[in-house]
């Protein structure tokens, strides 16, 4: 995935968003909320990870796997390869997600622990 020349140019106002929300949460919530948003952003990545092939199913909806599984079989080579490109894409930017989630979780939780539990 490499990035374009648009995402060149918006790559400083996500980064600055980033930020913004970064510090919003530890001046409201301290170093234990950038923990918890860290928790957050964490969780929503592994959730994202786990559906990408599909909707995870219900005990109520048990045939919902079975009909993912008769889509897949029935899609044409051509679909499989977007299929995949698509997922491939999707990780690097939820590997990118879980990283920026661990960070925040360690900065969060460590500083927590080293500086407000005296």
């Amino acid at each position: 995935m490499r990035m374009t020349r648009t995402d060149w140019i918006l790559l400083p106002f996500l980064v600055g968003v980033l930020a913004g929300v970064v510090v919003g949460v530890f001046l409201l919530a301290g170093f234990l909320g950038l923990g918890v948003l860290g928790l957050i952003v964490g969780v929503m990545a592994q959730r994202i990870e786990m559906e990408k092939d599909g909707a995870v199913g219900h005990s109520q909806a048990t045939s919902l796997y079975a009909q993912q599984i008769k889509a897949q079989e029935s899609m044409t080579r051509a679909e499989r390869a977007e299929r995949k490109a698509e997922n491939e894409a999707l990780l690097k930017v939820l590997f990118i997600a879980k990283v920026v989630s661990a960070g925040l979780i360690i900065l969060g939780f460590g500083f927590f622990v080293l500086f407000q539990l005296d």
